[in-house]
Parts: structure tokens; sequence; C-alpha cells
């Protein structure tokens, strides 16, 4: 019986040594490339305090963290939880500056700032603003916005210069809903490409977004409410994966001040069966919705027979 089991160990020591005459098996490029592109759900909750971080996305293209979506409250500690590099995110894409998706921005950049030790341009897109109208709030522009925090009468004017040259490169989009209006490529360079096109959360300007790269796109509507709904069956059509903010319950039961701010379950399911997109993420959960998921998905359903997922904090996603 000795014979055998001392086969059984020489034996894969002869191929190993075989192999190494003849040169490494051949290995398909494919199973190693990274994917195109992938999400990383950063914060998947809303402004309450309640245990998830506020809405905030990271998109990796070819492996590498690029692109942040938001940057709401929480997410900074979320992000170095991942343990993903800052150093290579050097695109912010702000769909609207409502606290809780724009407030851990200072942190965001000083992180990244002391990562990196080195000069630093750092592109940040959102909505242009409008001044007060009655009793519609003032927004600053996104440009404005980057000024009042970064700018040299900053709240935090210190920081451009804190750990290697930090500049801005701010673009602001026209938030402004137009009949006709299409998206329009606002950055495309090696292959990446992202569009934009107005959305609409009741006073507060706000943008819709879609990635691609390689075949694959990644479509975020932001907060939104119905009137920005038909910009975002144009803008997610034929979309690997629709990102979408559920915040409310259908109608009657939800306060009726918030279907002035956000879309419901029935309404974000027929924009999402009718832009053909291949798959949905449900994210900036309110607790309504969180807790009442079979009756989320029950009304998208009637609509849309894609894959749905719930987003939870640091969740990754391939479209």
């Amino acid at each position: 019986m000795a014979a055998p089991r001392q086969v059984s160990c020489l034996l894969p020591a002869a191929i190993a040594f075989a192999i190494s005459l003849v040169g490494p098996a051949y290995s398909d490029p494919a199973e190693t490339k990274p994917p195109a592109l992938e999400l990383v759900v950063l914060g998947s909750g809303g402004p309450g305090a309640l245990g998830r971080a506020a809405s905030c996305h990271l998109v990796l293209v070819d492996g590498t963290p690029r692109i942040m979506v938001d940057a709401g409250p929480g997410c900074f500690v979320r992000l170095g939880e991942t343990g993903l590099p800052l150093a290579p995110i050097g695109i912010q894409l702000l769909t609207h500056l409502h606290a809780d998706h724009a407030g851990d921005l200072p942190g965001i950049v000083k992180a990244r700032a002391i990562a990196t030790h080195a000069p630093l341009r750092f592109e940040i897109f959102g909505p242009d603003g409008h001044g007060r109208r009655g009793e519609i709030a003032y927004f600053p522009s996104t440009r404005q916005f980057v000024e009042l925090l970064f700018g040299t009468k900053g709240a935090f004017a210190y920081l451009p210069d804190f750990a290697g040259r930090l500049t801005f490169d701010v673009k602001d989009l026209p938030a402004a809903l137009r009949p006709g209006k299409e998206p329009a490529i606002i950055y495309s360079r090696e292959g990446l490409v992202i569009t934009a096109i107005a959305g609409h959360h009741r006073d507060a300007p706000s943008i819709i977004y879609r990635i691609e790269h390689s075949g694959k796109s990644i479509t975020f509507s932001g907060d939104i409410d119905p009137d920005g709904l038909d910009n975002l069956r144009k803008i997610a059509t034929g979309t690997s994966l629709l990102v979408v903010n559920s915040v409310v319950l259908d109608p009657p039961k939800a306060p009726p001040i918030l279907y002035t701010l956000h879309s419901p379950p029935s309404a974000l399911g027929r924009v999402a069966g009718e832009s053909k997109a291949q798959s949905l993420v449900l994210a900036h959960l309110s607790p309504a919705t969180d807790e009442n998921r079979e009756e989320v998905e029950k009304s998208i359903r009637a609509h849309y027979a894609g894959p749905i997922t719930f987003a939870e904090d640091k969740l990754h996603i391939l479209p």
C-alpha cells in the first residue's frame, strides 16, 4: 500500500516540473481582467441618523475607484472601511446640494489630499443654482458651493494647500427642465463617458447622471419627484444598472408633501420597465421603504421584471 501513496505525492511534482520546462499554461485574460464598471454603495440611507450613511456611491472603472456620486454624511467613514484607495478618485458628481447628499465633501477632499501628499486636481460637476423667489429657497451653484467651502474666504480655505496643492475644476450643469432637452456629454476621456440631464427635486436644482465604459453603464436618478421622471427615462434607456432613490411608499401612505419631493415605487418601477434597465438598485432608503420591502418590490414588479436590489452600505454591485 506504500507505493500508491508515494506515487500520489510525486505525481503533482512531476507535472509541475514538466510545466516549468514548457512554460505556464494558457489562461484567459478575461478571467483576471477587472470589471469595466463596479458600483460600491458608500451610503444607502437618508438624512436620519439611523445606522446608514447618507447618499453616496463610488464607481470603479477597470477596478480603480474613479468617480464618487454625492457625498452624504457618513460616507467618509464607509469609504475608509472599504480599504479602497482615495487618491484615484478624481471626479465628484453631485446630484443636488442638500446636506444629506453633499455634507461629507470637505472630509473626502481632505482625506484624499492627505492620502496623496502631491498636487491634485479634483473635477466636480453639479447643478447650477437659483436665487430666492418667494417661498423658494436660495441654492448656490456648484461653483459657488465649492468656493464657499474651499475658496480664499471659504470655511475650509486652508485645505487647498494643506497637503499638496489642490485645485478644483468645477462645472455647473443646467438644472432647469426644458421640453425636448436631451442628455449631454459632460466628460469623455479614454472610453469613459459621463452624460447628464436635469432632474427635478422640488425647489432644489438637481442633475441625473449616466456613466458608461466598455459597454456597461450605471445611471443615478438622485432624489427625483414625478416632474423629473421623463428625463430619467430618457437618460436611462438601455442602462445596465439603474440606481434610484426610494424614499416614499405609494400614495396615500406618505405625507402629501413628500410626493412633491420624491417618486413612489410604482412610478420608479414604470421608469425602470420602460427604459429597459437591465437591473435596478433601490437606494437612499427611508425607514418606510426599508421596513416595507415586500410591498415596495410588489409595486415595482407590476412594471419591471428585472433584478431588484435594496442597497446596503459597502455593498459591491456589478452592472
